[in-house]
């Protein structure tokens, strides 16, 4: 070969050698987010990270798994969820926890609203977690008490009140102590309501009436969620106040609710998955708290029901709705 046509095809390969270069570089994987039964509430969580600077679909991949309401398939959809596999999982609500809790033991977890993560065996304690998981807490338990006092001032001639919960929620063995605990200091009676299934309502509201309850609470167990509308106009058809655990209950129609506010825990939510994505371990993320819990009153719906709330209770509301 000629010198000149040696250094021409030298040349030429050495021009294309970056893009060959370039080419077998390993391209960076888009960070993938998995979330069990997508719905309206998820939105906060949603805005969150785009105020953090990911875009859906640029900057993060979001995998959407349903249980189809159904409790026996958040373990199926957790478990797809952990084959693709995702970088981090998101959960709401213990049931969810839990099973995304059996499906891995090493994809980071971030739950979101739970009653009790540590009674539930989700983290070692609210400041060291340990694990794999970590989030945020509507700190269920210690506000129950606060909760019945409050239901007690808004009904002055409560003394016996119906309690729905969930015997396959973790957290609420935890709730049940604490209303046992707090219930004889005001004078009331506890009725335990228990659902855990969508077909045990209709069965379980006719035995509670039969026991002439003059309040009702519950709390935001995800199963008892998806049939808020129907307990709602159970309530109200039988003349029965209702605390809450949601604002967002009473503004569908409840009597009151008091505890955190469930926008700003998705919120926090996606801080935490930053951090993760970011290399930060979910044991060294402490279980957050919520910052402010809100007491909320529906005078529409009080008038309905023939209730009077008292003018110093209405005080200690932050919203009142007219």
């Amino acid at each position: 070969m000629k010198r000149r046509e040696f250094m021409t095809l030298l040349g030429g390969a050495a021009a294309a050698w970056p893009l060959a270069a370039r080419a077998q570089q390993p391209v960076s994987k888009m960070p993938r987010i998995g979330i069990i039964d997508p719905a309206a509430r998820w939105d906060p969580f949603r805005q969150g990270l785009r105020d953090l600077g990911y875009i859906e679909g640029r900057d993060i991949a979001i995998e959407y798994r349903s249980a189809e309401t159904r409790p026996e398939r958040l373990v199926a959809a957790a478990m797809e969820l952990s084959r693709l596999p995702v970088d981090v999982m998101v959960t709401n609500g213990s049931p969810a926890t839990q099973a995304a809790k059996q499906a891995t033991t090493t994809i980071p977890i971030v739950m979101i609203g739970i009653g009790d993560p540590v009674r539930a065996g989700f983290v070692a304690s609210l400041a060291h977690p340990g694990g794999n998981i970590t989030g945020n807490t509507i700190l269920g338990r210690e506000v129950a008490p606060k909760r019945l006092q409050l239901l007690k001032l808004a009904v002055l001639t409560m003394s016996r009140v119906a309690f729905l919960w969930n015997p396959d929620n973790p957290s609420h063995a935890a709730y049940l102590d604490e209303w046992k605990a707090a219930a004889p200091a005001l004078g009331v009676e506890m009725l335990f309501v228990a659902v855990r299934g969508s077909n045990g309502f209709d069965s379980a509201f006719a035995a509670m009436m039969q026991e002439r309850p003059d309040a009702f609470t519950m709390t935001a167990d995800p199963l008892h969620q998806v049939h808020i509308g129907w307990i709602i106009d159970f309530l109200a058809k039988n003349r029965l106040p209702g605390m809450y655990q949601l604002r967002e209950h009473v503004v569908a129609g409840g009597l009151m609710s008091y505890g955190a506010s469930q926008p700003d825990l998705f919120r926090r939510a996606a801080g935490y998955v930053h951090k993760i994505l970011q290399g930060t371990r979910p044991a060294d993320l402490p279980v957050q708290q919520p910052t402010k819990l809100d007491l909320t009153v529906n005078l529409k719906t009080a008038k309905a029901l023939g209730l009077t709330i008292p003018e110093p209770f209405l005080l200690l509301a932050n919203e009142v709705i007219e």
